[in-house]
């Protein structure tokens, strides 16, 4: 089990993350927005601009043992369902740090976690960069898979 932090070292881990993630956007032209959600101050989104998908947005989400942080790639597939999972699962294989799973409504997310003792700026930019380029990368391809006859020619 990941080491318990308190109240207040959890604050400063909050500070630090939403000056890293403002500094990151001034940084990267592919980050749009920023933002802090209202209804609770330990959770961010960065919205990314893409070029495979139009947009992804990257949830973290502080906890006092681990920052977990998920993406939304795609709604859950019209058909092909069965070929669709397991071509996720197979990239499952070669990711470090995120994972494919099915969420709310059979959506397809990629999602991960990490211990905060080890959140810091370059591994804060790692996670982003990491659902921002895999969800680039395999976009394309399932997409199709689950949604086959909208790209039949």
């Amino acid at each position: 089990m990941s080491e318990l932090f308190s109240n207040s070292d959890v604050a400063v881990f909050e500070r630090r993350i939403t000056e890293w993630l403002f500094a990151m956007k001034e940084r990267n032209e592919a980050i749009v927005a920023v933002d802090i959600d209202q209804e609770n101050s330990h959770r961010w989104y960065v919205r990314l601009r893409g070029e495979e998908k139009e947009f992804t947005t990257v949830w973290l989400t502080l906890g006092q043992r681990t920052l977990r942080y998920e993406t939304y790639v795609m709604p859950a597939p019209e058909e092909n369902a069965e070929a669709l999972y397991e071509h996720v699962l197979r990239r499952n294989e070669s990711l470090v740090g995120a994972h494919f799973s099915i969420g709310v409504e059979d959506a397809i997310f990629l999602r991960g976690e990490l211990p905060l003792r080890l959140v810091d700026e370059p591994e804060l930019d790692r996670v982003v960069g990491t659902l921002y380029a895999t969800v680039e990368r395999v976009f394309p391809a399932i997409i199709r898979i689950g949604f086959a006859s909208k790209f039949a020619d």
